[in-house]
């Protein structure tokens, strides 16, 4: 098969479009050939280097968020069939951990993600465990499917599970036309909430209007002023952040007293300073979102499947297109999702 293969730590030039052997399943995998394929953030930080997820190996073919059709099956598989269609949920766990038996592999000590740290979707073929694969109904297109398993599980577990947004609430959401972001507004407006867009142009914020974002503001407004305006003097009762240092402050101050924080992402920076007296007077919660579950996933695919939510695409890219999709995901005019198509 054709396939994208890292084989360095670099440039776009160090992944190259080659011939190798198709993936086997075994008895309890699929074999899923691959029709859109989605760039992640996690895609270009590895091919950067060094390597975010304990491991990763050279050589590598990456690509995490997987859609397309079963093309064969494991002797023990029971379900999945060849010729149906699927996305795949690309978290991994051991199976027999404690952490995997609560059907949260994403904290499993031995975690494994598909484009992560084993082979991904970069390529023709993916083979995976049967149990990752969920049936995408014919009225969602594949490609649509392919652009959900990083952003919208991520979005739905920072969102509903560790945010507890509620009907009546504001939700402030940084960065908002990031593709995490674009699945956190409407998840939190189709839960009732109020939600406060920050983005950095006019074209970012008009596709978050457009999504049902009630108030937009730039990056240089005063954006906890407004939030506070906004809310008649309170804040925000709950904060989105993915963005990390450089809208930390931010967040925190758009905050109403008892307000939760939720983190989820640190682009711009690692690091942050804490009034600890800010936090403990005004009674803040600062919420870390950690890893969705299994049930996470497939609740959250239910939801888009029902109708009334969307993915935005950016662009999509053959195989051999790899330096301009890179380019497109790294740019900060970026909006949407990129995907590759074998």
């Amino acid at each position: 098969m054709r396939a994208l293969v890292q084989t360095a730590f670099g440039g776009p030039e160090v992944v190259s479009l080659r011939r190798v052997p198709d993936p086997v399943p075994g008895r309890g995998d699929v074999l899923v050939r691959v029709r859109a394929c989605a760039l992640n953030r996690l895609d270009v930080l590895q091919r950067r280097g060094p390597a975010v997820l304990p491991g990763f190996r050279l050589p590598h073919i990456a690509g995490t968020d997987v859609a397309g059709e079963v093309e064969a099956v494991g002797d023990e598989v029971r379900g999945p069939a060849a010729g149906d269609r699927v996305v795949i949920d690309p978290t991994l766990g051991c199976g027999t951990c404690r952490r995997c038996g609560a059907g949260d592999p994403g904290h499993c000590a031995g975690v494994r993600v598909v484009g992560g740290n084993i082979a991904g979707g970069f390529a023709e073929y993916v083979a995976v465990p049967a149990r990752l694969v969920h049936r995408v109904p014919e009225h969602v297109g594949l490609d649509e499917a392919a652009a959900l398993p990083t952003s919208w599980s991520t979005a739905w577990h920072a969102t509903l599970t560790v945010g507890q947004v509620t009907a009546g609430e504001t939700v402030l959401v940084q960065a908002a036309a990031s593709s995490v972001s674009i699945a956190a507004v409407q998840l939190a407006k189709r839960a009732g909430a109020r939600v406060v867009a920050v983005a950095g142009s006019d074209a970012k914020l008009a596709l978050a209007g457009d999504l049902g974002a009630d108030l937009l503001l730039r990056n240089e407004d005063d954006v906890p002023a407004a939030v506070r305006r906004f809310t008649g003097g309170e804040g925000a009762d709950v904060a989105l952040d993915h963005v990390g240092a450089a809208t930390w402050k931010s967040s925190m101050d758009s905050l109403r007293a008892g307000g939760r924080l939720v983190t989820f992402g640190n682009t711009t920076g690692d690091e942050v300073t804490i009034s600890l007296a800010g936090v403990y007077h005004r009674g803040l919660r600062l919420l870390g979102s950690g890893a969705y579950t299994e049930a996470e996933f497939a609740a959250m695919l239910a939801a888009y499947y029902e109708g009334g939510l969307r993915v935005v695409r950016m662009a999509d890219y053959g195989l051999d297109e790899l330096p301009a999709a890179s380019a497109a995901v790294e740019s900060r005019a970026a909006i949407g999702k990129v995907l590759v198509r074998p």
